[in-house]
């Protein structure tokens, strides 16, 4: 039977990276990007909602489908003056692609 290498005790953790690009929203970390294809100009406050907190079931304005229950994706708002109504709920690869395509549902 093979043996294992013992650990070493006396091994130190180094501190986790400091990330001057975002700030800490109760306990999910937020940062700023540009915006959407026709809002790049605009900056918006993108937030990751992982799986296990994600409970509802939402649309995604990039590619219109389904945001089931247990999906990680992105939360998003304007910076400059977004509210509670203004947050739309992104999936990861829409939000990375952004910038190659316009937002296919718009809300009045």
């Amino acid at each position: 039977m093979p043996r294992r290498k013992p650990q070493r005790k006396n091994t130190r953790r180094s501190a986790p990276p400091d990330n001057s690009e975002g700030s800490l929203f109760g306990s999910a970390l937020m940062r700023q990007e540009s915006g959407p294809a026709g809002y790049a100009d605009e900056s918006f406050i993108v937030r990751t909602i992982p799986g296990a907190r994600a409970t509802k079931s939402y649309r995604c304005p990039g590619c219109d489908h389904d945001i089931r229950p247990g999906v990680a994706h992105l939360v998003t708002w304007p910076a400059d003056y977004g509210g509670a109504e203004d947050r739309r709920h992104w999936h990861t690869g829409c939000w990375s692609g952004r910038s190659t395509r316009g937002l296919t549902r718009r809300w009045s």
